[in-house]
């Protein structure tokens, strides 16, 4: 019987104990955020310095907002995300994938037009009807898929803004990210790309040709928000922090334009 009364004594306690662990797992796993593969060199040094100052690790999933958003609605676990247009972040709102009142548009962002290095330059004024197609050849312009990953849709915008863009349709190598675009650039598998000023910056095997002018195309925004199923404490706090002077200089050093 004193070996049953004990056993009923402890009981509660192994119990509260039970209870207590998923807190603890809930404050010490990382923040994961869904971010555009455009943030990727500015959000990596980022959370190297909120890791520095608050021993918080955050974890990131890079890829097209167009890919993110999708796995969002598909129920994938996120505490943040991070996208390179306001469409794909409406998207995440209309279908209640973001916490009501987060949502912050940080950055902006240019797009440019980039050879590989390897090639010799080509003199190519960005203007209404410049000869871009011939400029191809035979070969391929690399940007996002157009028809969902921001760049691209950026891309086809100004492309048909200046009045090139059905002439240079056909040569199109659509990427699932902008980094694999600029990549393919960097290889010599494509002869021109169309990516972020950003990103351009930084891949050494490429230069930039000339910058497309702003109002050829929608102002590229960058918004964020707290994903509706997000739990993490520090959810709120990354947001916030990413607003941050450390942060800001983080942004303007890899040529973001930060949105006050």
């Amino acid at each position: 019987m004193r070996i049953l009364g004990f056993t009923r004594r402890i009981l509660p306690l192994v119990l509260l104990a039970g209870v207590a662990s998923p807190s603890r797992a809930q404050e010490t796993r990382p923040l994961v955020v869904f971010a555009a593969a455009s943030l990727q060199t500015a959000l990596t040094a980022i959370a190297a310095d909120w890791q520095r100052e608050t021993g918080k690790r955050v974890t990131f999933s890079f890829a097209a907002s167009s890919a993110l958003a999708r796995q969002l609605d598909q129920g994938a676990p996120a505490d943040l995300f991070a996208s390179a247009d306001l469409d794909w972040m409406d998207f995440a709102e209309q279908r209640r994938l973001i916490r009501a009142g987060t949502r912050r548009t940080l950055l902006g962002n240019s797009l440019v037009l980039v050879e590989p290095v390897s090639e010799t330059p080509v003199a190519l004024a960005i203007a209404p009807g410049f000869p871009l197609a011939a400029a191809i050849g035979a070969s391929r312009l690399a940007t996002g898929n157009v028809q969902s990953v921001p760049v691209g849709r950026y891309a086809q915008a100004a492309l048909t803004a200046l009045g090139v863009w059905t002439e240079v349709a056909p040569r199109i190598a659509g990427a699932d990210n902008v980094r694999a675009a600029l990549a393919l650039v960097a290889r010599g598998e494509a002869r021109f790309g169309i990516v972020y000023a950003t990103d351009a910056r930084t891949e050494p095997r490429v230069r930039v040709v000339g910058t497309f002018p702003a109002g050829s195309h929608p102002p590229i925004a960058y918004p964020v928000a707290v994903t509706a199923g997000s739990t993490h404490p520090d959810a709120v706090a990354f947001l916030a922090y990413l607003a941050s002077p450390a942060a800001v200089r983080i942004f303007e050093a890899e040529g973001f334009t930060v949105l006050r």
